[in-house]
Formats: structure tokens, C-alpha cells, sequence
């Protein structure tokens, strides 16, 4: 009896806010979200390529919803580090996992954001009229990461394919030095600074006064939380996925709660020596895939489909990608809200995508200063840093690991899920990413 009056007082205080359904524009909704396990780069996916952790994220979610494939409109995948084999990725994922080939696929690519803007491209499209059902979702594989000749050395092998005589090739063959065979490697950097992400979060953290033990203490916490998460069966959106010649994968792998005490162990890994950004406070190279499917309410309804929530406003930031290229998140909240007429304590549910335990911090620290609002931002006040007891609540980027292009949609899916479980009406979603840009959107739980 008392379980049942606490869900009654829940859901009356959750309808006792106002919905944020607009007049003449259509109400998108998320019916369902899936991804496949998270795992650590070179491990069990090892051997695949990024079109099969896409189809099995794309078949996943259709064996959950028993969706028809013929009723899915369009395609949006995105992704970062591209496969030159699969560049649309989107499309050849689309093929192998059984749709028709006349259901139209594009591929976007926006950082750690290029999920979110898979899922905004598709409520874009629905809003506008001209799609009823669209499928998005991400993919990120690291396993095996494109490595180029070097530039010398490309040229010189694109000329001997146009050598016409036996001469020319050979003089081309002769022109080779040792230098020309060394690779260019890719690197998790800024192409208009040349600054790797983890030295720009170092950066970050000591701007704000971020210490290492706050690091680290904050990292704790993500695995901590994300192994509650996983033992309690709260990460329903993960499917089973057969890799072939190898055993069901099920579960995310990288999660993994240690001390304080080892942490401290470890040394800085990007500002040596005397950083405090290590590898355990910061998120590892991770494959993984993840799919969403979005509908217009009016279609949803229709087809006998309860939706999860209402995908509500959103906004995209840029800001300078030498001294704020992670603070997006920062720029992002303050700009949703007043697009949605909330404020931070209208917000039940935060999920932050966790880049590196500094730049959560930081954000955290940016948002809660006065000056950095009336100086940065040319705000009139702070937005307020969300409370911790709100926050990522099942583990983050840091615990679950971050394939590049297939967060977004793990943060959205699991803001619907928080939301339904904890009786709560609005989610917030914010995420930085590369080249200084940032995103956020509101979510609105579905009446129960």
C-alpha cells in the first residue's frame, strides 16, 4: 500500500508541471533506445569492422520494438574516426541489417556530438513533415583506426600508378627514402591548435582549481555508480551481440571500481610531470554502437507504440577550441533552458557526457561562478551547477566507456529510462566535443 500511495504522490507531483508541447509544431518521441556493450578498445570486437557493431545496434533495436523495417523512413548514423571502406556508414549498416534498400541513410560527424545530431537531424525531418519514423544512432570502433602513409610517400605511390614506362617507375621507386615509410598516426587532437584533448582538459582543470584528488574522487564514483547500475539491471538499453567465433557479449567491460590509494599510483598522462589528468580519471578508447528510434507522436500511437519520452528543445554551441574547447556543456544548460522556459531546478535528471573527470569538474565550477557568466558568457547571472544527487546517476563516459559518435544516444536513452524510474518530468542531456563545440536538450518523460 505505501509502494502504491509513493507512486500516486510521485506522478501527480511530476504532472503538476507544465508539459512543454508547443501549439502547431509537432510532439517527437522516443520509443526506444538501444546500444550494444561498451567495450575497451582492442578487446572482443577486436577483429570487426564499425558497419557490424551498427547492425547489430540497428538489429537490436528492431528486435526489441518488432518494428517493420518497410515503415522506417530514413537512416541518420554518426561517426568520427571514418572507415574509408564504409564511409556511410549509415547506409551499409542500413543494408546489412536487413532494411529496405530504398529507406534513404546518411552519415554525420560531429565529434563526441554526432549522435545528438543524428537524433536532432531526425527530429528535424519529422518536425518539418517529411518523415513519420527515422532511426538514428552512432557508431565508434578503435580497434582499428585508419594509418597513413606519409604525405611524401602517398604522392609517391600515386604517381607510380600513373607511370607509363618501366623507367619512370623505377626512378620513382629510387626516390624512396626511409623517411616516406614512417606513418602518420591518428591523434585525439585539435587540427587548429595541435593540442591533444587530454593536455587541453589538463589545462581546464588548472584554470578552475581542479585537484587531482577531486579527479580521481569523481572518477570513483562514475564506476562506482555505473557497477551499482549494472548489478541492479539498470542498463536495459544494452543488447546481447554474438561476435563471430567468440561467446555473447552482454555487458560493458570497462567498468571498473578501484581506490583512491591505486589511483594515486598512477602518473600524469598528457601534462608531464606535473598534470593531474592520469588514465583513470579520464575516458578510454571504447567500440561500441547505439540506435535510436524517433517518431512523431501521432504515427507512434498509431502503430501501438507507448513512447518513452518527448524530445523537447536543444541548442548547439561553439566556443574558442583553445582555452574552452570542453565547455560546451557550460554554454549549453543556460541556452536550453531559456528555450524551454525551465530553469535548473525545473531539471530532475541530468546526464553530462564525461569527456575526463577535470572537464566534468570544471564545467561543474564554470556554472556555479557569477563572474564567469558576466565575463565569459555575457550573462547577467550564473546558471547553477546541477546537484550530484541528480547526476549521471548510472555512471558515465568515464566508467561506461565513450565511443566517440554513439554517447549521445546512451545519454538520451537513459535520461528516459531515469525518468520513468524515478517519477521525474524533465531530463537535461549536455555534452562537449571537439573544435569547441557543445550541445544540450531537454526531455520530457512520457505520462505514465
Amino acid at each position: 500500500i505505501l509502494s502504491l500511495i509513493t507512486t500516486c504522490l510521485v506522478l501527480l507531483t511530476a504532472k503538476s508541471k507544465k508539459t512543454l508541447a508547443k501549439p502547431g509544431v509537432k510532439n517527437v518521441v522516443l520509443v526506444e533506445g538501444v546500444r550494444t556493450p561498451f567495450l575497451q578498445s582492442g578487446t572482443t570486437y577486436a577483429d570487426l569492422m564499425p558497419h557490424d557493431l551498427a547492425r547489430a545496434a540497428l538489429q537490436g533495436l528492431l528486435h526489441r520494438t518488432g518494428f517493420p523495417k518497410e515503415a522506417v523512413d530514413y537512416i541518420v548514423y554518426g561517426t568520427v574516426i571514418q572507415e574509408v571502406k564504409t564511409s556511410n556508414v549509415a547506409r551499409e549498416a542500413a543494408l546489412g541489417a536487413g532494411f529496405s534498400d530504398r529507406t534513404p541513410a546518411h552519415t554525420v560527424t560531429m565529434a563526441c556530438i554526432s549522435s545528438n545530431q543524428a537524433m536532432t537531424t531526425a527530429v528535424g525531418l519529422i518536425a518539418a513533415g517529411q518523415c513519420d519514423a527515422v532511426v538514428a544512432g552512432g557508431v565508434e570502433f578503435m580497434s582499428d583506426v585508419p594509418i597513413r602513409h606519409s604525405r611524401k610517400m602517398r604522392k609517391t605511390m600515386l604517381s607510380l600508378n600513373k607511370a607509363k614506362t618501366l623507367g619512370a617507375r623505377l626512378s620513382l621507386l629510387g626516390s624512396i627514402r626511409l623517411a616516406h615509410l614512417s606513418p602518420e598516426l591518428p591523434a585525439v587532437a585539435e587540427f587548429s591548435t595541435a593540442e591533444t584533448m587530454g593536455h587541453s582538459a589538463d589545462r581546464l582543470a588548472a584554470a578552475f582549481g581542479v585537484s587531482r584528488q577531486e579527479q580521481d574522487e569523481f572518477a570513483l564514483r562514475s564506476h562506482t555508480l555505473a557497477k551499482k547500475a549494472q548489478d541492479e539491471g539498470l542498463l536495459s538499453d544494452i543488447v546481447g551481440f554474438k561476435v563471430p567465433g567468440k561467446d555473447i557479449v552482454s555487458k560493458d567491460n570497462g567498468i571498473r571500481p578501484s581506490t583512491m590509494e591505486q589511483m594515486a599510483k598512477l602518473k600524469p598522462a598528457f601534462v608531464k610531470p606535473h598534470g593531474t589528468v592520469t588514465a583513470a580519471n579520464s575516458s578510454y578508447l571504447t567500440d561500441g554502437a547505439s540506435a535510436v528510434l524517433i517518431m512523431s507522436e501521432e504515427k507512434a500511437l498509431a502503430m501501438g507504440y507507448k513512447p518513452k519520452a518527448y524530445l523537447r528543445d536543444f541548442v548547439y554551441v561553439s566556443q574558442d577550441p583553445k582555452d574552452q574547447l570542453l565547455l560546451g556543456p557550460t554554454y549549453a544548460t543556460p541556452k536550453v533552458l531559456e528555450r524551454s522556459g525551465l530553469t535548473l531546478a525545473d531539471i530532475d535528471v541530468f546526464e553530462f557526457h564525461e569527456a575526463f573527470a577535470g572537464q566534468i569538474l570544471a564545467n561543474l565550477k564554470a556554472m556555479e561562478s557569477d563572474w564567469f557568466a558576466q565575463n565569459c558568457m555575457g550573462r547577467k547571472a550564473k546558471v547553477g551547477a546541477p546537484p550530484l544527487d541528480k547526476f549521471n546517476m548510472w555512471g558515465g563516459s568515464l566508467s561506461l566507456g565513450h565511443p566517440f559518435a554513439a554517447t549521445g544516444c546512451r545519454l538520451v536513452t537513459t535520461v528516459a529510462h531515469r525518468l520513468k524510474k524515478e517519477g521525474g518530468q524533465y531530463g537535461l542531456v549536455a555534452a562537449c566535443a571537439a573544435g569547441g563545440q557543445g550541445h544540450a536538450m531537454v526531455i520530457e518523460a512520457y505520462p505514465q
